[in-house]
């Protein structure tokens, strides 16, 4: 039971892996662009847990983490997690954008 967390981060790679390999979507690919999408809301989304779990707002079932905390006692999971579930939306997006032929941003 305590891989449950991981275990649902790597089913959502990897029911979005077949939109980088098939569809060529290229998220993987343009790292900095990845990076420049989900580095600024990973880093608040961390900082709002770790202020809760610092007021005991918010806690973590140690009976599904693996138990390997950072700093601030944040399970590596949650890190994980503000890095897993953008770069799937991210790769949904641009795999909609692929097969409509819809450029973001144009609105016509």
């Amino acid at each position: 039971m305590h891989l449950i967390y991981v275990a649902v981060l790597v089913g959502c790679l990897l029911v979005t892996l077949p939109l980088e390999i098939v569809l060529r979507v290229r998220v993987y690919a343009r790292w900095r662009r990845w990076l420049a999408a989900v580095l600024p809301v990973a880093i608040c989304f961390v900082c709002w847990d770790l202020y809760a779990i610092s007021r005991h707002q918010w806690w973590y079932d140690g009976r599904q983490i693996l138990g390997w905390r950072l700093a601030g006692r944040l399970p590596i999971e949650e890190l994980l997690f503000f890095l897993v579930v953008p770069t799937c939306a991210i790769l949904g997006f641009e795999a909609v954008r692929a097969v409509t032929g819809w450029r973001a941003g144009d609105e016509r």
